[in-house]
């Protein structure tokens, strides 16, 4: 969760790196609508802790701010609107999220049947009360066919989110996404680089590159990620780096730029889930357990320094000890070292949530395992780091940054934000590295 405030205009953030990016559209939005105390909640629904973290944290605010605007967005208000609504917040839906007439004193929050961006938005709580467009489950799916703006984050960080592409045309058995977020859309390849342009002029040095299905940008377009990457290679970007990506849309152009081109920062997060071909089965999953391991070897054998990360479920319907099993030998298999591990909770709506649960006790003793020796794995791996060479973009503490390959450095010595940094890795300080800088001559590795 992260948080920027502007005057007395809050935008807090949940869950995902669009989410961080969009955010940045909320708090301009907010403040171009006149608001004179708004706090917005941009909620993220991938797991019932996080629907439960942001319904917490808008009782509190409720509670605490009384003479304030509580709106909330984002997945969690698409899938529970009636819930944030019953509770006096302000609920607006995805799609509206970074419009301005989503936080007019006197506009409601959902279009109505017809409606546009450009067009009223319909109240689901119109004077707290609850209108049709607003039930137990998510919102309808009218709306989020609109056409997708690029989304970029502030200029508060050293390295910049920029939200290329939302929602998503799978059907995974345990994902609510397509519910929150609708179908795959794709922001135009110029709107892409005209954001992109934005966060260089104003000093950022890295682009993290982002989306709900990342690897699916263009599907709706006739174009694809890799030609969006060639695209921002035309720009004097330092540093690019991709979101989490399906490992089954790793193409032979995606895979020659991920793997040739050195201004791709050397780290791969793979949407793996599991590592077990009968659990992948009943997710719905495109990949099968070797198409993973084939895939990492050949990333690695055409660039050895590629870091590998991966999102992993534990505790997944119907999983017994030999399928957790060879999920927990992915870790290995596969060299993870960037385990987004979490347990699997059921999400209302799923075909997932009707499977046979193995319960949430023992989902998180399976994903608290898998945590274990992801972070085994991670250690060794920084531990073969010392003694080497890296190139650091320092954030805005002037200590902390990251290497290519994501490995999270300290700074022996402050040194001035935002700037690229020639270090020596000396030791390993728990998850971080210590990074000592070094002079131009002394960079061999």
């Amino acid at each position: 969760m992260s948080a920027a405030v502007v005057d007395r205009h809050e935008v807090v953030n949940f869950g995902c790196r669009l989410n961080i990016a969009e955010g940045e559209a909320i708090r301009s939005a907010i403040s171009a609508a006149g608001a004179t105390d708004t706090i917005v909640f941009n909620s993220c629904a991938v797991t019932d802790e996080a629907v439960r973290q942001a319904r917490q944290a808008v009782r509190r605010a409720l509670r605490e701010r009384p003479g304030a605007e509580v709106v909330v967005t984002g997945c969690a208000a698409e899938l529970e609107a009636a819930r944030f609504a019953d509770m006096g917040a302000r609920v607006v839906r995805n799609d509206a999220k970074g419009l301005v007439a989503s936080y007019l004193p006197d506009s409601p929050p959902f279009p109505r049947e017809g409606g546009g961006p450009s067009s009223a938005i319909a109240s689901a709580n119109e004077g707290r009360r609850q209108d049709e467009s607003v039930g137990d489950g998510p919102l309808p799916s009218q709306g989020r066919s609109l056409p997708y703006a690029p989304a970029l984050s502030g200029a508060d960080h050293a390295r910049a989110f920029l939200g290329a592409q939302t929602g998503c045309s799978h059907s995974c058995t345990f994902c609510a996404t397509v519910m929150a977020r609708g179908t795959a859309r794709s922001a135009s390849v110029d709107a892409v680089l005209d954001s992109a342009r934005t966060a260089l002029d104003r000093g950022q040095r890295e682009i993290i590159l982002t989306g709900v299905d990342l690897a699916s940008y263009g599907d709706d377009s006739g174009t694809s990620l890799a030609a969006l990457v060639e695209a921002l290679l035309t720009l004097p970007i330092e540093r690019l780096r991709l979101s989490s990506l399906d490992p089954d849309r790793i193409d032979d152009a995606l895979f020659a730029l991920l793997t040739q081109e050195k201004r791709v920062m050397p780290h791969v997060h793979l949407s793996l889930q599991a590592g077990d071909d009968m659990v992948l089965t009943r997710m719905k999953r495109r990949h099968r357990r070797a198409d993973a391991v084939r895939l990492i070897e050949r990333l690695k054998a055409a660039r050895a320094e590629i870091a590998i990360g991966a999102d992993l479920i534990a505790g997944f319907p119907t999983e017994d000890e030999a399928m957790f099993a060879n999920s927990l030998a992915l870790i290995d298999d596969c060299d993870i070292v960037f385990g987004h591990i979490f347990p699997y909770s059921p999400r209302a709506g799923t075909p997932a949530a009707r499977m046979p649960q193995v319960g949430r006790a023992i989902a998180r003793e399976r994903a608290a395992t898998l945590r274990e020796a992801n972070a085994r794995r991670r250690h060794g791996w920084l531990d073969a780091q010392i003694g080497r060479a890296a190139s650091m973009l320092v954030e805005r503490d002037g200590l902390s940054g990251h290497a290519e390959n994501f490995a999270a450095l300290a700074l022996t010595a402050p040194s001035a934000p935002g700037t690229v940094l020639d270090v020596r890795l000396t030791a390993r300080d728990g998850d971080r590295m210590v990074a000592t800088p070094i002079e131009k001559k002394d960079i061999a590795a």
